[in-house]
């Protein structure tokens, strides 16, 4: 039987480990929370400006105790108790250095824990020379001496990324405590020939607060390849900076343990065969970790770990890149999810506070020793991971192509473990005339140097197979070490929809597609003759042409923030027919700061006939992450739901409601329904997405139409058809789904704004139809997806209504649809 060890409570007897303690800790030095979010944003320049020795110790701002904190109830550590615990680690260990890598979105500090042997700054800046040569030269590399003898491995623990699955926290805690001064021969090993980073809280307000998600309702396990959170980009900066060769996360809750690697599919863009080779083994040597422990289903409720590669046909697939091991796996790490098995949060958390610490206690213990399995894999095949990411970067920079898993004699693997791409020569994102939108082209430069990709601007104009970009062009020359990433990033991804049944999550993704710029493929039997300096950040974008009036098009998340922040200063704007925006030229200061914020160009117009828009005020039932979407574009949104609603929320401030979840038809009272009818009668609009907004529609007997549903884990990028009206105008070819629908047998009042295209619809993803052969693509191409019109009868007659059967604030991911939302709460908020 293992004793329960409070891990909160150890600080206390950190001065007896001082009596060992044979080398004298390091100066401290400190870094004050202010500074946090600049470090996060600068970090990577700095390490490679000013590598510093370690440790590299920081004096932890400890935070007020908080005794709601959720976490002291199954007896683990609050995040109020950290701070002081790691500061006493510093104060007794050079092997521990501790930073604030930034903060969440309630502001609480996220820590990186570093432990290894203490470096002179000398032998730092050799370890960040041999990292980048591995990166950068890897074909010296290989030929290196130094690096295959001297490296050390960097491996990466990242915990508690989900608030409510708080073990991996204590479990990281409990190693840091261990590794500080121990004299045991195996840990000075590793010291000696690794770098062990810790994020010990990724997620502190969901640790809190008992929540999976952040304060903003994001699953940061979601969001990796987007990075529309604080704390999402923080960890992704430190797996760009650290380079990783191997990566756990650390989750709950499955039973048996579940130990990654993964299904079939697994990510196209990944070199497979050299993750495999050391995902699989760890995977098999944490299994073996968790064994020794001894815990039993029949006394202790633990079942057998479960590799799901080796035990499972489909069903926790390693496809999609939002995940933090197949995010970090595109870098070159051999990466895993692991989920501890007794599960303590959701309803579970009222259990008797003993029950939940005993439970906790064995899942600590689970964790820690997949950390230490991971460590003691990393020890004994030094050699073997470093060769083996110096090939996958060879690979990359030399243009080779993938090894199928099925010839490299893996154990276990088949055809059906098989997913490979090929990559173009590269890719343009075009400057001028020739870019729909120059934020969103910034947006995504940005993007692909934040995840580590190379990215020049072009000294010269650039021909692409008879078309030529101008000089000062971005061009991604896919001849580099992170093409993996960047043809996550550009690429169109895959429809996979014939070679699995079922996907744990989503299987379509592309910032080329989904984010609004223009990006040119270069083909792979192209040559690439562009030349220039690479670039640390997209040069400022942003014009106010001619002296006014001036004319704004909804087309990108910044446009749609430049309109609302014009309307915040009391700017009264036109909205013409065409869907443009008007802004007047006795606003000219107005404008010139919108264009100087938000990087938009106001191109000349003349004064337009039109409606005037001085105020919009949008009611929004939907998820964490539109709503979220919503007030990234700058919208003044109130969030509502059935309770509010029912309670006598007043519509008189409101001129259009954005309807998309949390709000039934079903579960509104009399007077709710008649308010809410009343809302659309006097001239309130509606925009409605997905289920719901189709059923609210239907309810008010507003827009005549018939909804049909897709499957509902149908997902993907997929092809559309935009009309030339108002709401679609600056409209992308592609747009997002999920649970797709789609709209027939329209009345006499509705308009086609979009309909999914006729032919080759899905692009990438996987949608299939149900088992009766309806819902599936076939029976979606060429239908509407987007329709608006002007309720002409009823309870509601003169309402303007817009229904989306797309997803186009999915996650906060497909930013380039942002403008069809935009434009459509504007519309429908006319007559407000």
């Amino acid at each position: 039987m293992h004793a329960p060890r409070p891990h909160r409570r150890l600080v206390g007897g950190l001065a007896v480990l001082m009596l060992g303690l044979t080398t004298a800790p390091a100066a401290v030095s400190t870094t004050h929370p202010a500074q946090a979010a600049h470090l996060a944003a600068s970090v990577s320049t700095q390490r490679a400006e000013t590598p510093q020795g370690y440790p590299r110790q920081t004096v932890l701002t400890e935070p007020a105790v908080d005794e709601s904190d959720a976490a002291l109830k199954p007896g683990l550590t609050a995040y109020h108790e950290i701070a002081p615990m790691l500061n006493e680690l510093q104060t007794v260990s050079d092997r521990v250095s501790v930073e604030v890598i930034g903060t969440s979105t309630n502001g609480r500090e996220i820590y990186l824990v570093t432990l290894t042997a203490p470096e002179t700054t000398g032998e730092a800046q050799r370890q960040e020379q041999m990292r980048r040569r591995i990166l950068e030269q890897p074909e010296q590399a290989q030929r290196n001496r130094t690096i295959a003898r001297d490296y050390k491995v960097p491996v990466f623990v990242n915990a508690n990324i989900h608030g409510n699955e708080w073990e991996g926290t204590d479990a990281a805690l409990r190693l840091v405590e261990e590794y500080a001064t121990s004299t045991d021969p195996q840990v000075l090993e590793t010291l000696a020939s690794t770098r062990i980073s810790l994020v010990v809280s990724m997620n502190p307000d969901g640790r809190v607060g008992n929540a999976r998600s952040n304060a903003a309702g994001f699953d940061l396990n979601r969001d990796f390849i987007t990075a529309a959170q604080p704390e999402t980009r923080v960890v992704r900066d430190a797996i760009v900076r650290i380079q990783p060769m191997m990566l756990i996360d650390l989750h709950g809750y499955v039973n048996g343990t579940l130990v990654e690697p993964t299904t079939p599919p697994h990510a196209e863009n990944l070199e497979f065969d050299l993750m495999l080779t050391h995902a699989l083994p760890n995977g098999l040597g944490i299994e073996h970790a968790i064994l020794d422990l001894g815990y039993t289903f029949e006394r202790d409720g633990v079942r057998a770990p479960q590799i799901p590669f080796r035990d499972w046909d489909e069903g926790w697939d390693g496809w999609p890149p939002i995940f933090t091991p197949q995010y970090a796996a595109l870098h070159g790490a051999a990466a895993a999810t692991i989920e501890f098995p007794l599960r303590i949060n959701n309803n579970a958390y009222g259990s008797p506070a003993a029950e939940l610490a005993r439970r906790a206690e064995i899942n600590t213990d689970i964790a820690h020793a997949s950390i230490t399995a991971t460590l003691e894999y990393a020890v004994a095949h030094r050699a073997e991971l470093v060769a083996d990411q110096v090939e996958w970067y060879r690979r990359g920079v030399t243009g080779a192509t993938q090894v199928p898993v099925t010839e490299t004699g893996l154990p276990g693997a088949g055809p059906e473990d098989v997913y490979l791409t090929e990559y173009p020569r590269g890719y343009v994102i075009p400057v001028g005339e020739g870019q729909r939108s120059a934020p969103a082209a910034a947006r995504l430069v940005d993007h692909l140097v934040a995840n580590g990709v190379e990215v020049t601007r072009a000294s010269r104009p650039v021909a692409v197979e008879g078309s030529t970009y101008p000089a000062g062009s971005y061009v991604v020359d896919m001849q580099q070490a992170k093409r993996g990433i960047a043809g996550v990033i550009l690429g169109p991804g895959t429809d996979i929809s014939t070679r699995v049944d079922r996907m744990y999550d989503i299987s379509g993704w592309s910032h080329a597609l989904l984010w609004g710029a223009d990006v040119v493929t270069v083909p792979a039997d192209s040559r690439l003759r562009a030349t220039g300096p690479a670039v640390t950040e997209a040069t400022q974008t942003g014009g106010l042409q001619g002296s006014g009036p001036w004319l704004l098009q909804l087309a990108d998340v910044s446009d749609a923030a430049a309109f609302n922040d014009l309307l915040a200063a009391g700017v009264a704007l036109t909205w013409t027919d065409e869907g443009d925006v008007v802004v007047p030229a006795e606003a000219a200061t107005e404008a010139a700061a919108v264009v100087a914020e938000h990087g938009v160009v106001l191109s000349p117009g003349t004064a337009a006939a039109g409606e005037t828009v001085e105020s919009l005020e949008v009611a929004v039932a939907a998820t964490s992450a539109e709503v979220w979407a919503l007030g990234e574009m700058g919208f003044s949104v109130t969030p509502v739901s059935n309770a509010a609603l029912n309670a006598g929320f007043d519509w008189s401030g409101v001129d259009t409601f954005y309807a998309s979840s949390g709000v039934s038809w079903g579960g509104l009272n009399a007077q709710a329904r008649a308010d809410l009818t009343a809302f659309l009668a006097e001239g309130g609009g509606l925009v409605g997405r997905g289920a719901t907004g189709a059923s609210v529609n239907s309810a008010l007997d507003a827009l005549e139409v018939t909804t049909v549903a897709g499957r509902n884990d149908a997902n993907g990028v997929v092809r559309v058809d935009s009309t030339d009206g108002p709401l679609t105008a600056t409209a992308t070819p592609h747009t997002f789904v999920s649970a797709p629908r789609w709209f027939t047998g329209l009345g006499e009042d509705v308009e086609v704004a979009q309909r999914f295209a006729a032919d080759d619809l899905v692009v990438s993803g996987h949608w299939r139809p149900t088992g009766s052969g309806a819902g599936g693509p076939g029976s979606a191409a060429g239908q509407a997806v987007m329709v608006h019109g002007v309720d002409s009868e009823g309870d509601t007659a003169g309402a303007r209504v817009a229904l989306f059967g797309s997803e186009p604030l999915y996650r906060a991911h497909p930013k380039g649809q942002y403008g069809l939302v935009a434009r459509a709460l504007v519309w429908t908020g006319l007559d407000g």
